[in-house]
Parts: C-alpha cells; sequence; structure tokens
C-alpha cells in the first residue's frame, strides 16, 4: 500500500516537472522568435516561423500549432509580440487543447 503511494507521488511530481518544462521550453521559444522578428531585417511572422521551428525540434508538432505575431505600440516604441497557445500536459504529452498560453516581447529595431 505505501509502495503504490508513492509511485502515485512520484508520477504527479514527475508530471508537475515536465508541465514546467514545456512552459518554460515554450516561453524561451516565444521570446527567441520574437528577437528574430524584431530585427531590423525581419519581420513578425518570420519570427513566428522561427519559433513554431524551435518547439517543433525540442518538443511535439501538437505544441506548435497555434503560434501567432503581431506588432505593438507601448511608451511609443514598436514591439514585436509572439503568442503560443497549447495544449497543457496534464497525462503524459496529452491534455486539454489551448489551457497553456504563453507570449515574448523584443523592441523592434527599425524604430
Amino acid at each position: 500500500m505505501v509502495g503504490s503511494l508513492l509511485v502515485v507521488l512520484f508520477l504527479g511530481a514527475f508530471q508537475v516537472g515536465f508541465a514546467l518544462f514545456v512552459r518554460n521550453s515554450l516561453t524561451a521559444y516565444a521570446v527567441e522568435g520574437a528577437r528574430y522578428g524584431a530585427r531590423a531585417d525581419s519581420t513578425p511572422a518570420a519570427g513566428a516561423d522561427r519559433t513554431r521551428g524551435l518547439i517543433d525540434q525540442a518538443l511535439d508538432d501538437r505544441f506548435s500549432s497555434d503560434v501567432s505575431a503581431s506588432e505593438t505600440t507601448e511608451g511609443g516604441a514598436r514591439v514585436v509580440v509572439i503568442k503560443v497557445r497549447a495544449q497543457l500536459p496534464v497525462l503524459g504529452p496529452f491534455g486539454p487543447p489551448g489551457g497553456l498560453e504563453v507570449s515574448g516581447r523584443a523592441y523592434a529595431e527599425a524604430q
């Protein structure tokens, strides 16, 4: 009985760690895509493509299905915003779609 409880606790801790890994990875890739799209010789759409490529290399393809790019103005400066919506991994890599949303921002170089 104690052994089964320890297994359940271990699997729960492992799943929380995996969910945090996915969230942190998606955030890092969104920030990298925003930096790429904010370069003077690039576009926000290129940043979204870069983000999709990074996610596809490191994680499963289903995590990169909803990546969007936009450009906004904050404090008089142009900012490139990359948003990633993905499923929150609840049971292994599976979970409800759209349960996790992260974004990355970078100031556009061509001001």
